[in-house]
């Protein structure tokens, strides 16, 4: 992902109006605002747009698997995954603001198994996703963020 040498890039910001706010805040603020959603810890992630190749912007709660982030493609339980997750599929280099820190990281989602590992206390963090994943046919994936 091309990056300017300040470390900005163009990007295209999730039209959805909260999602938009916070990434707003969390960005101008050099990440010392807006850094959670509901009590959860939450990053920036830039991606590249699969059709578009437009970069674009969304906030992401995450936990954590040693120095690894992990995120939950949820999309609020819907049956269909979130649009990030399809780019990611396509292209798994990402950019990320974690706090006041910036950097790249690789995009993996993660086998059955190691989501079993995982899964627990991703829900423990965020209790919703056992009712998302209780409410959906699909298999909602986990995702490692990998600082390259």
């Amino acid at each position: 992902m091309a990056e300017e040498a300040d470390g900005a890039t163009d990007v295209e910001v999730s039209p959805t109006g909260w999602v938009a706010r916070q990434a707003e805040l969390y960005e101008s603020s050099g990440g010392t605002k807006g850094t959670t959603q509901l009590g959860v810890p939450c990053l920036l992630m830039d991606y590249v747009g699969r059709r578009s190749g437009v970069v674009r912007r969304t906030v992401l709660m995450y936990g954590r698997d040693g120095e690894d982030y992990l995120i939950v493609a949820s999309n609020g339980g819907s049956d269909r995954p979130p649009l990030w997750y399809l780019n990611l599929q396509a292209d798994p280099e990402v950019a990320l603001r974690v706090g006041t820190e910036r950097f790249p990281a690789v995009a993996a989602p993660l086998p059955a198994e190691e989501k079993a590992r995982v899964w627990p206390g991703l829900v423990e963090l965020f209790p919703r996703y056992a009712q998302y994943q209780a409410g959906t046919g699909r298999d909602i994936p986990v995702v490692r963020l990998t600082r390259r």
